[in-house]
């Protein structure tokens, strides 16, 4: 017949050359283009496919001729025409001084050290035959799978060179009956061979390594299968460990028994050889879920199935590259909350605790960057600080590789205030402080200084960076670079009462200097804020606002929007520091600040802390004589002090009780206006209750009918009984407490109950005619 195929022909079309991401390769990228032709010539059945091909070169090196090298390329490889030589010569140039650890960053910045990774894997005992094998055989390797145990090992393991050469693995991924012949003996025998399990497994996981290839994987389930291999050894492993055990204490009740000491050994040496083999079909198990999980989905069945418990259960075991491989997943796993949540709830920070530190330089990182991960959770910080891993992080500080993650965690630790205080038994803090002192003109690393701050908060903290001349040290950076982070840690220092505070003495001529309008506002509230916590009754603070000119900076940022907020803030609690003293109250007040402050309380009262710190200035300016006068006589400050006697904050409330209370006692008019507000703000609810309700004069009492009269009438004389007569022990029970009349003994109460009279409670439910006072009040 003339259209019958006569014969294929096959075009190939070279593409793009390109470099390998991560290894020392060449990635050659052809198209492949096969047409059946018929008997005449003419095309019956075309196909096209673009396909890859990796060339490894890993004798590069720093001293290979490239030319040479190249030329040798573009010979051996048919797919590179001749015309390519100059561009593989220029790749191959790249490859030669591309650097393996990452690059660097933005200027300034510095290189992290490269992130630990499980190691590739390296072929396991058993795994390894004589011979060689072929892709050209795959069917004679596959009929070995339908024989016996010792035969699948072999024809599997044959399979297992194929596809450890990752140009093999698209040829092996076409060959259905071979795939499905591995996941069908995996699924039927693993319990039967470990070596069989582990080389099956290790057939996949090569696929597994790549993305592309997922689908394979996850196709023949092979990835739930390894779930329940890794749960099953890890019971196996139980009942070994519980026979073991058992064998242990009867040698131990019978010590001369030499046949139960026979025993014991035995039974050692098959626990260890059965551990070593598990732990290899654990590792590359593991290894392939922890490529799966690549795929946030797949991931998320793998935690319904409990991988993370599986993992956290393996943490007990002593082989460190099975521990890499475990950590590194745990680690990927702990960025989600719900794992995060898991590890919690099974102690993985316990089990952790003993891998640091540890020898393996690998496994150390990891570790630590998972506890870095878990930290983010205050619950695993206490537990960290608990299973006694403050002191282990403390030590890292002085390990290069793994400073920085060590620094971060306690950072996170520094944080909580229970336990600032616990970096006292370490040697946290004189690390910290020379590590300052060793950066010298450098700017000091963010996370160092950070911890400091944290545990400036802490009065003991605070003492141990003040010994010998490290507060002089510390001073002397910040002023020099500028560093707000450095004088935030200072600015801590200094509100601690006692002799820490008293060592700033010196340094307030420095600090007073800063505060200009040239210098930036970040820097100025760091040093402001410094002096306004030196609340130290030696200072003369009159000398320091003169010499230094700040009166009218001062008055300036009282200004609405004249600066942040915050900046504004210290301002009014610098005012407030330095009206503890006669002449600067004096002062402050004749410059126009008290005005200034109420403008300043009327924009800003919605802000409890501005209200509570400018009612604090008050509070300190009506000490001092020229300044109540100026309070009291020139200003609205009283009436905004009443206003605010009602406010919901507590702190404000008291500050405002205590301000009132001076003025009272100092002022008649605002005295009395002060006693109404008082009762008034006390007995609001009856005074309510009264202006609500039609009071018949004839009746002055507050009930609705003669079931509820009491035998109290109200004159303008006081209380009298309705026989006229009065009872000695009546007014016996009354007494005054600050204004307030109430029954019986004990404290007087903050308001009046509104319900009761009985004795040792307020009386409150009392009437009188609209013409008439009320019979008691303050005086």
């Amino acid at each position: 017949m003339q259209d019958d195929p006569h014969y294929v022909k096959r075009k190939i079309t070279p593409g793009i050359l390109d470099v390998h991401p991560t290894e020392k390769a060449l990635v050659v990228n052809y198209e492949v283009e096969a047409s059946i032709l018929g008997e005449d010539g003419g095309s019956m059945l075309g196909e096209r496919k673009e396909c890859q091909k990796i060339i490894r070169v890993k004798s590069l090196s720093p001293t290979t001729d490239v030319a040479a090298l190249a030329k040798k390329v573009v010979e051996e490889c048919k797919l590179i025409p001749a015309s390519y030589l100059p561009h593989v010569e220029q790749l191959l140039y790249y490859l030669q001084n591309r650097k393996s650890s990452p690059v660097e960053g933005r200027a300034g910045e510095k290189k992290e050290k490269r992130v630990a990774k499980p190691k590739e894997l390296a072929p396991f005992e058993g795994m390894e035959l004589n011979e060689e094998a072929s892709i050209t055989k795959v069917e004679e390797y596959v009929e070995l799978l339908y024989e016996g145990i010792p035969e699948k090992i072999r024809g599997s393991a044959l399979i297992l060179q194929l596809a450890r050469n990752p140009d093999n693995l698209e040829e092996l991924m076409r060959n259905e009956a071979a795939l499905g012949a591995l996941a069908r003996v995996l699924r039927e025998d693993w319990k039967q061979s470990v070596d069989l399990a582990s080389i099956i497994i290790y057939i996949f996981f090569c696929f597994s390594s790549f993305s592309q290839f997922h689908g394979v994987v996850c196709h023949y389930k092979v990835g739930a299968l390894c779930m329940s291999v890794v749960e099953h050894e890890l019971k196996r492993h139980d009942v070994w460990k519980e026979e073991l055990r058992k064998k242990n204490k009867a040698c131990e009740t019978s010590p001369e028994n030499g046949s139960l000491r026979r025993d014991q050994d035995k039974a050692m040496r098959k626990y260890q050889s059965l551990l070593a083999k598990q732990e290899q079909l654990l590792r590359v198990s593991l290894y392939l879920l922890l490529n799966l999980a690549e795929d946030t989905r797949t991931e998320l069945k793998m935690r319904n199935k409990n991988i993370v418990g599986l993992l956290v259960k393996v943490l007990d075991r002593e082989d460190e590259e099975l521990l890499v491989l475990v950590v590194s997943f745990l680690k990927k796993l702990s960025i989600f909350l719900e794992n995060k949540n898991d590890m919690a709830e099974l102690d993985t920070v316990e089990k952790l605790s003993r891998l640091v530190p540890c020898d393996h330089e690998d496994l150390l990182n990891l570790a630590l960057r998972l506890l870095l991960n878990l930290s983010f959770d205050s619950g695993l910080r206490a537990k960290m600080v608990e299973v006694g891993l403050l002191p282990k992080l403390t030590a890292l500080l002085g390990d290069e590789n793994n400073k920085q993650v060590a620094m971060r965690i306690l950072y996170h630790i520094s944080m909580d205030d229970r336990f600032k205080v616990m970096f006292v038994y370490t040697d946290c803090i004189p690390q910290l402080m020379q590590m300052l002192y060793d950066h010298g003109e450098e700017a000091s690393d963010m996370e160092l200084v950070s911890v400091g701050i944290n545990l400036a908060a802490n009065k003991r903290n605070a003492q141990l960076m003040c010994e010998g001349s490290g507060l002089k040290m510390l001073m002397k950076r910040a002023l020099k670079m500028k560093d707000c982070l450095l004088m935030k840690m200072i600015r801590n220092i200094s509100q601690h009462d006692g002799p820490t505070k008293t060592l700033f003495i010196e340094y307030v001529g420095d600090l007073a200097a800063e505060i200009r309008e040239e210098e930036e506002e970040e820097w100025v509230l760091e040093c402001l804020g410094t002096l306004a916590n030196l609340t130290i009754p030696d200072l003369d603070w009159e000398l320091v606002l003169k010499e230094y000119n700040l009166v009218p900076y001062l008055k300036d940022r009282l200004k609405p929007d004249s600066a942040e907020d915050d900046l504004i803030l210290e301002v009014v609690i610098m005012i407030g520091t330095v009206s503890m003293d006669d002449a600067c109250a004096a002062m402050l007040a004749k410059s126009g600040i008290i005005p200034a402050l109420i403008e300043l309380l009327n924009a800003q009262q919605e802000d409890d802390e501005f209200v509570c710190q400018i009612v604090y200035v008050f509070y300190q300016m009506v000490f001092h004589q020229a300044t109540r006068d100026v309070i009291i006589k020139d200003t609205q400050a009283p009436a905004y002090l009443i206003d605010l006697m009602q406010d919901k904050n507590a702190e404000i409330r008291k500050v405002c009780d205590n301000t009132l209370d001076i003025i009272a006692e100092y002022d008649e008019e605002w005295g009395r206006k002060i006693q109404s507000e008082k009762f008034r703000f006390h007995n609001n609810q009856w005074l309510d209750m009264v202006e609500s309700r039609q009071v018949d004069e004839c009746e002055p009492y507050l009930y609705d009918n003669d079931t509820e009269r009491t035998d109290l009438f109200y004159s303008t004389d006081g209380i009298t009984p309705g026989d006229g007569s009065v009872s000695p022990d009546f007014y016996g029970g009354f007494h005054r407490s600050n204004g307030d009349l109430y029954l019986g003994n004990g404290d007087p109460p903050d308001v009046f109950d509104q319900t009761t009279s009985s004795p040792g409670r307020p009386v409150t439910a009392y009437g009188f005619r609209p013409d008439e006072q009320p019979f008691y009040s303050y005086s």
